[in-house]
């Protein structure tokens, strides 16, 4: 993950194997449900994409798309390169090691990615973000979001708010994350001209899978 103040390597080998005991198939296939509407991206970003088994299925799907990978993570980097090294897909990739807030996008991108990334950050550093990335974002561009929600059934809210709780403290402990609340990334995303095209929930609104279009300016 391309996270400041906090240091993914030491989850990096065990997530997979983590992530399947905690919540069987349900993040893989959060990840992967707005596949099916990106028929045409040519360069994509990717933020803190892990050990690149979405990365590998976009490509797949799109065999002439290119992208940029940052993720601060060492650990995770290598995992993904290995995986893309097995494929065909490996002379489409540039990776980045590098601190999100701090690196500088190399190019403009048709497709930005971000999977269980955006709940890594503060507020504040999500505009930052934002600031950084978007002006790099091509008019009708697409952003991908998966993250974790709080459901609007009363029960199921108090029981996604104990498991977020507990993964927050969780990777606290593992990384040195500082955050401990998700963030209204929605809100942010809306002043700076996305509107959401595509949103899919799972496990009862805990998971949720976003496809937000930047609007394409009107013609002169």
């Amino acid at each position: 993950m391309s996270v400041p103040n906090a240091n993914f390597d030491s989850v990096a080998r065990p997530y997979r194997w983590l992530e399947y005991m905690s919540f069987g198939p349900w993040l893989a296939r959060c990840r992967s449900a707005q596949l099916t509407h990106l028929t045409s991206p040519r360069h994509a970003l990717l933020l803190g994409d892990g050990d690149g088994r979405f990365l590998a299925r976009l490509l797949a799907a799109n065999p002439t798309l290119t992208a940029d990978v940052v993720d601060s993570s060492h650990a995770m980097l290598t995992l993904l390169d290995r995986r893309l090294r097995r494929s065909e897909f490996h002379q489409r990739v540039r990776l980045h090691q590098a601190d999100a807030l701090q690196w500088n996008p190399i190019g403009s991108y048709d497709l930005i990615v971000s999977h269980f990334f955006l709940d890594c950050f503060f507020p504040h550093q999500l505009e930052q973000l934002f600031d950084s990335v978007l002006p790099h974002a091509l008019p009708g561009a697409h952003w991908v979001i998966s993250e974790f929600a709080i459901p609007r059934n009363p029960f199921a809210a108090w029981f996604a708010r104990g498991i977020i709780r507990g993964l927050y403290r969780a990777f606290g402990w593992t990384t040195g994350l500082r955050v401990r609340a998700l963030p209204d990334y929605a809100a942010s995303l809306h002043r700076r001209g996305l509107t959401l095209s595509q949103d899919q929930s799972y496990l009862a609104g805990l998971l949720r899978s976003q496809l937000w279009t930047l609007r394409i300016p009107p013609q002169k």
